[in-house]
């Protein structure tokens, strides 16, 4: 069982909100921010009861991303989350002594085989939500008055009735915090693992000839055909597919986009366009030929790269950015389900992705470039033509 102590150590050495000794600005607006998805979540249940599916998955999510906010105030307040558990149920620890035996966010609620998923909202659910959202608006209050400076008792009382309000939302909802904390803990991981372990090639058991080379180079040249300027792909002196134009009206560029495709195929070693462009699919498996090679995952990687691109025009391509948004990394994912790049974690997607748009921008800076793909490495590199 997951107790609470670990999970605050390892939730908290997670904590990438910046400046961190005392500062509870923006764990507090991340907590007051959760808690309104939470509201949300709840709302559209209400609204579409039928049409909203996915309600028990993002529901958990967001109990376990309000957890996390709640454990980042307490840690950068040296406030230990189970003291406050030991105030919420005294009798938890036999003795009343917190290190007599370590506490278990299961020792908070009824045990799981007793808690039912509560598929609708209630009207108590709905109370319970708006009694959470009311602890963490005095929360907010109490901090914006100066009334926690020098007054860590203050601090502790408010925390300890948000954690209270939480533990009965989720007793209504139907869901253990444990479950939660774990969630949340998994989606930790799949963004911000301690150690980036690479996928397993999905080539890695096909006949060499199915398989992408380790390293490969390209090169890739903006040249007119008639009235339009197109982009060429070549491997090895030879073309690669047909030219591309942008497909739109406007200049965008888009006629680059090949890169995108070489940054998957770096960082995940996936990409069903480049194996069709270079004539590597896995036809010695014919059902991986069919669904992981074929037309419908092609569509659905051009769809990933075109839906991307048009979030990264309104961020000057992901310039300047280290880390990328995680409703989109999770839209992502959603793209892709049912395909062998499902199993890619987070962390790996959005490697690909600005490794693609910083490739990306240097060709659009030079019209054109080598790109250098080395699967080994996980890199995609960019040489300016000379």
């Amino acid at each position: 069982m997951l107790t609470i102590n670990e999970y605050q150590t390892l939730a908290s050495s997670t904590d990438h909100l910046g400046e961190r000794d005392g500062d509870l600005s923006v764990p507090l607006l991340g907590l007051f921010g959760e808690i309104g998805s939470l509201l949300s979540e709840a709302k559209k249940k209400q609204r579409d009861p039928v049409a909203y599916l996915g309600y028990e998955r993002t529901v958990l999510e967001e109990f376990g991303d309000v957890l996390w906010y709640l454990v980042s105030v307490a840690t950068r307040s040296d406030i230990a989350l189970d003291h406050l558990a030991l105030q919420i149920k005294p009798d938890i620890v036999q003795g009343s002594s917190i290190n007599s035996a370590p506490i278990t966010f299961a020792a908070l609620q009824e045990p799981e085989a007793q808690i039912s998923w509560i598929s609708q909202p209630t009207v108590q659910f709905e109370r319970r939500l708006i009694r959470l959202s009311a602890e963490v608006g005095l929360l907010m209050v109490d901090f914006d008055a100066g009334r926690f400076t020098n007054n860590k008792p203050a601090l502790v009382g408010r925390l300890l009735s948000v954690l209270r309000a939480l533990l009965e939302a989720a007793d209504d909802a139907g869901i253990t915090l444990e479950k939660a904390a774990e969630g949340n803990l998994r989606k930790i991981k799949d963004r911000w693992p301690d150690e980036r372990v690479y996928p397993t090639p999905f080539d890695a058991t096909f006949p060499k000839q199915e398989r992408f080379e380790r390293v490969m180079m390209f090169e890739i040249a903006e040249v007119r055909e008639g009235d339009l300027m197109v982009s060429r792909l070549t491997k090895d002196g030879l073309a690669i597919g047909d030219v591309l134009t942008d497909n739109r009206q406007g200049d965008d560029d888009y006629r680059f986009h090949d890169v995108f495709h070489m940054a998957y195929a770096a960082v995940m070693g996936w990409s069903p366009t480049l194996r069709r462009l270079l004539k590597r699919k896995r036809k010695s498996d014919p059902l991986i030929d069919e669904t992981q090679d074929g037309a419908r995952a092609i569509l659905i990687e051009e769809g990933i790269a075109t839906w991307i691109f048009n979030h990264a025009q309104r961020l000057e391509y992901f310039e300047n950015l280290r880390a990328l948004d995680y409703s989109m990394l999770k839209n992502v994912r959603e793209f892709v389900q049912g395909y062998e790049s499902e199993d890619c974690p987070l962390w790996c997607w959005e490697e690909a992705i600005l490794q693609g748009y910083a490739a990306f921008r240097q060709v659009k800076a030079h019209r054109g470039g080598r790109l250098t793909v080395d699967l080994d490495k996980h890199l995609l590199q960019y040489e300016k033509l000379k």
